[in-house]
């Protein structure tokens, strides 16, 4: 069991424009990201089921030839494995829900995030 704080999460920097925070169990991982205004999360697709809660602001994904909007208050389910990238319309603050857990964000090899 764990019982945490997110101000007790350490802060992962990845560039200049996006920051998280990761918790984890073994089977489902939880994310609280910071984006700025027009921080890029390039195209990409992992295994897991991926359940993005946008808390403020206002982010623009990209997935099957559609641009969604998903704006504070909203939420957007993305498959396993489908294509997907986003960019930050505005400051925004969200939470990821990942499940299976993402392994490349655990040990450092999501380069296609670090650019």
């Amino acid at each position: 069991m764990q019982h945490l704080a997110w101000e007790s999460v350490k802060k992962e920097i990845i560039h200049d424009k996006f920051w998280r925070k990761v918790v984890h169990g073994e089977k489902a991982m939880v994310a609280q990201l910071g984006l700025s205004k027009d921080c890029v999360v390039p195209l990409h697709h992992h295994e897991s089921e991926q359940i993005s809660l946008v808390i403020q602001g206002a982010v623009k994904f990209q997935l099957e030839g559609k641009e969604v909007i998903v704006r504070g208050g909203e939420v957007l389910v993305i498959p396993s494995n489908l294509p997907h990238s986003a960019v930050a319309l505005e400051d925004s603050l969200g939470i990821e829900v990942f499940s299976p857990i993402r392994h490349d964000w655990l040990d450092g090899s999501d380069s296609y995030l670090r650019k």
